[in-house]
């Protein structure tokens, strides 16, 4: 269902998020206090406006607190990025997602209680290193320190086993969930479902542990 989200910082991170949210059938406010920045891009969003960030009228005035979700994409600015998030939490806007710049600058939004903080330069890291050393992970979702979703790719020496077979959760603790095929997805995979090569298999479970099934199994 289509939502309602606005994107304050229109840099590259913020531009390409915008872009991104409109393409995925949302409408997109975007505000940056650079007029330039707006406009390259306003062609492209539902709407798009030169302000100040941390001016609570300016805000109001454009409807904040009724959007879905505010993002602060500010890339520079670590004291802007964070009046700003304080300002939207005040206006009572649903939930408030912020990019953080460093450790430091994330522990001052947990503190003020954004609702997400992302790390986009860290968390990209994070997932090329994985990919450069995991030669069968396609790509993982981390969904805390321990946990995370992961998909990986049916290597030959696999083809032809059988979910029970590997048996996944009583030897490693983790789950597969769904299961990618050339044509089709399936959910909830049965025991019985037999690997082929090049499917691709979505994990559940703890980092380590997913880790070392692809170890023993597929590597």
């Amino acid at each position: 269902m289509a939502g309602q989200y606005a994107v304050i910082g229109l840099g590259r991170f913020g531009s390409i998020l915008a872009r991104e949210l409109m393409q995925q059938g949302h409408e997109v406010l975007g505000i940056d206090s650079d007029e330039s920045r707006v406009s390259e891009i306003t062609d492209e969003l539902t709407y798009a406006v030169a302000a100040d960030p941390t001016d609570e009228v300016v805000l109001k005035q454009l409807g904040l607190r009724n959007f879905d979700c505010a993002i602060v994409a500010i890339g520079t600015d670590i004291q802007l990025s964070i009046l700003t998030a304080i300002l939207l939490k005040d206006l009572g806007v649903k939930k408030v997602v912020v990019r953080a710049l460093s450790d430091l600058h994330g522990k001052v939004l947990e503190k003020i209680g954004v609702d997400r903080i992302i790390y986009p330069e860290r968390d990209m890291a994070v997932r090329v290193a994985h990919q450069l050393t995991a030669p069968n992970l396609l790509d993982f979702i981390e969904l805390s320190k321990d946990y995370t979703i992961a998909e990986l790719s049916v290597p030959k020496q696999v083809a032809g086993r059988t979910l029970k077979n590997l048996d996944t959760r009583n030897k490693y603790s983790c789950s597969i969930i769904a299961i990618h095929k050339q044509e089709e997805l399936v959910i909830a995979p049965t025991a019985d479902h037999v690997l082929e090569e090049n499917d691709v298999i979505v994990l559940i479970g703890r980092i380590a542990q997913i880790e070392q099934f692809e170890h023993d199994v597929f590597i």
